[in-house]
């Protein structure tokens, strides 16, 4: 088996994408950043899912108290728009005739009821139940300040991000609800594979990593 990654640092994100998790089965120490500046359009607060036309974007509004500045912990999330119930009917149309939709909707619909004050709790709180669905049982360590450049540790807060390009990765096909109409979708949120494959995923997400090596990083 090719060697794990040993101490890596993540962002937060919500309903991370399959890259996030190969990533993360495959570390041996696992950090979340807390102090960092909030960045938009990052998997900080939002996510892919694949719905009946293909790729659907979701995104959880946000307040910034400090504008463009704000620390990612001090992140507010709007309520304004009952966005709640808009991304869980899209995660129902999604999904609804998956295999294993039935089996994990109860765990992760107080995800889409519930109100949480701060993104961060948001993202911390359904990243453990990912990882206890999925059968991941490392444990999570959040940081404390804020390091631009850490050392002794596989930075990735700015490297898995929807800007960037992931033609290098060889991702393991799976089936998923809608691909007869637009084909393989790499790289969704964890929930398109863990409704899909249930508990096959941290196996596809192990076989990834094999099949791609260490990712260039």
């Amino acid at each position: 088996m090719k060697n794990k990654y040993s101490s890596v640092l993540f962002s937060s994100a919500c309903l991370p994408p399959v890259e996030y998790f190969i990533y993360l089965v495959n570390s041996d120490k696992i950090w979340i950043e807390n102090f960092e500046t909030y960045h938009k359009q990052t998997y900080r607060s939002r996510y892919s899912i694949y719905g009946a036309n293909g790729k659907l974007t979701l995104s959880i509004p946000v307040t910034k108290i400090s504008g463009h500045n704000t620390c990612i912990k001090d992140i507010k999330i709007s309520y304004l728009q009952n966005w709640q119930n808009i991304h869980w009917k899209s995660i129902e149309s999604a999904y609804n005739s998956s295999p294993y939709f039935l089996f994990y909707r109860d765990e992760l619909f107080p995800f889409f009821d519930k109100k949480f004050n701060f993104l961060i709790e948001y993202n911390h709180r359904i990243l453990e139940l990912l990882m206890e669905l999925i059968g991941i049982k490392k444990e999570v360590n959040y940081t404390t300040d804020f390091q631009k450049r850490p050392l002794n540790i596989i930075d990735l807060r700015n490297k898995i991000s929807p800007k960037n390009k992931i033609s290098s990765f060889n991702f393991k096909p799976y089936h998923q609800v809608f691909e007869n109409k637009s084909g393989f979708i790499p790289n969704l949120s964890i929930i398109d594979l863990l409704f899909n494959e249930g508990p096959n995923t941290e196996n596809i997400l192990i076989i990834d990593y094999l099949t791609n090596g260490k990712f260039e990083i």
